[in-house]
């Protein structure tokens, strides 16, 4: 069980900001009736030795003083969404307001648990979901709740670092941005800190309006979805299997273009879809989430504070997927991707500004797998001055039957984390769609 030891508020150490407010973007606004993104990085506790070279001789102290000046570089995380009515046409507008309320942190020890209890069962415990902060909380309610939360929870022999952030505010890029300054300022190495956040949004200029008008969702009441319990399940992939995977889905469509994303992807597309025990005549989705900064023409700066998030959809019926190969499943993937522009881009702000459409889980999605987060994110690199991380987990803030998430590995190549309502998880035997050598994390 996992107690709490102490609650604080973390500010900035100054107050002298260049931007006292931020206007979402409709990428931002779309999340205000999502979850957060919720995060934990597993270290091993530092030695007697090393911990004397933290401030103050002690990790905790050491993770909030870093955490204050990290601040200083991310200050709207310290702020709070802000919220204006429109009289003109009885609408909304949402923004981010500076206002030095603090991130929240808490001390937390879960004792008698060690990091084998987390790492080594085939399904994730619950008390994962204990090492987070904001469990259930929507991100509209940023009006009153941090933006910002901090948990570490101390193990027997390990540390985690849980970090939960308002999705309104940030996407996956932002999140290991201020992850990534937060450990390069904790562990001392200033000169080579990450390029700042950029908080502006003249990117936008001439193709948004802001502050952007859009219903009263408060009004609405939008219902917090509670789902049946769903299991959760990681798999692990070598360099190698990923190589014959992307060969594979390559050799059978005489190509050369699909990414070991891609095949990775098809082959759980496939493999789930099998699983489930579909008609063949049933529609099946697979949904990828995608970074549009690089997309953009000209591109947004990679360093833009926000959500820069679209996505594109491969549809199929359960019996034509099976009939295929990987390489088709892979392919079609592939080529939804390849056809997004630029001009569809700006064509989804542009409609989105006339008929806001929120993201939504308050109702079951049907035979649908979601690819969220990214294998290029750094995350084994934050070492907050003792050590790297020898594992992640992931909080329940964006969960739903058929979410899957992919990580970049310490020791393997990729990890995925999938989650289902049934746990009719794809067969680990070589003669099924899923064949590769993996440890299963709980």
């Amino acid at each position: 069980m996992v107690h709490v030891l102490s609650t604080s508020t973390i500010r900035p150490t100054s107050n002298n900001y260049s931007t006292r407010r931020i206007d979402l973007t409709p990428w931002d606004l779309r999340f205000l009736t999502y979850g957060p993104i919720q995060r934990v990085l597993i270290f091993l506790k530092p030695t007697t030795s090393q911990e004397q070279q933290l401030e103050e001789n002690n990790v905790i102290h050491h993770l909030q003083s870093s955490l204050s000046r990290t601040l200083d570089v991310f200050y709207p995380l310290a702020g709070r969404l802000a919220m204006i009515e429109n009289s003109e046409d009885n609408t909304t507008s949402f923004f981010i307001d500076c206002n030095n309320h603090g991130a929240q942190f808490v001390h937390a020890a879960a004792d008698g648990t060690t990091m084998a209890d987390i790492l080594e069962p085939i399904y994730l415990p619950q008390i994962v979901d204990s090492f987070f902060l904001m469990n259930g909380v929507l991100n509209c309610e940023g009006i009153s709740k941090p933006l910002l939360s901090v948990q570490v929870t101390e193990l027997v022999d390990c540390i985690f670092i849980g970090c939960t952030l308002n999705h309104a505010v940030c996407d996956g890029t932002t999140f290991w941005h201020f992850f990534n300054t937060w450990s390069e300022i904790s562990r001392g190495t200033c000169e080579k800190l990450q390029p700042h956040p950029l908080f502006g949004r003249s990117h936008f200029d001439g193709i948004i309006n802001f502050p952007v008008h859009i219903p009263n969702i408060l009004e609405e009441k939008t219902q917090k979805w509670v789902p049946p319990p769903l299991k959760q399940r990681y798999f692990h992939f070598t360099k190698e299997k990923i190589a014959e995977l992307k060969a594979k889905a390559n050799n059978e469509m005489g190509t050369d273009r699909i990414s070991s994303l891609q095949a990775l992807l098809g082959h759980f597309w496939r493999s789930v879809t099998r699983c489930r025990c579909l008609e063949a005549d049933e529609e099946v989705k697979c949904t990828i989430a995608m970074g549009t900064r690089q997309r953009m023409q000209p591109p947004l700066p990679k360093q833009h504070f926000g959500n820069a998030v679209d996505s594109e959809s491969v549809t199929s019926t359960a019996g034509e997927l099976l009939e295929h190969g990987l390489g088709w499943a892979a392919w079609s993937i592939n080529n939804a991707l390849a056809s997004k522009t630029p001009h569809d881009v700006r064509k989804f702000l542009d409609e989105w500004v006339k008929n806001p459409r929120m993201v939504n889980f308050s109702r079951p999605i049907s035979n649908t797998l979601l690819l969220g987060s990214s294998p290029r994110h750094n995350v084994y690199g934050n070492d907050f001055g003792w050590g790297k991380p020898v594992a992640l987990r992931s909080g329940t803030g964006t969960n739903f039957d058929g979410r899957l998430l992919v990580f970049p590995d310490f020791l393997t190549i990729v990890f995925v984390k999938l989650i289902q309502f049934n746990g009719s998880f794809p067969c680990t035997d070589e003669n099924k769609e899923i064949c590769c050598k993996r440890r299963l994390y709980v």
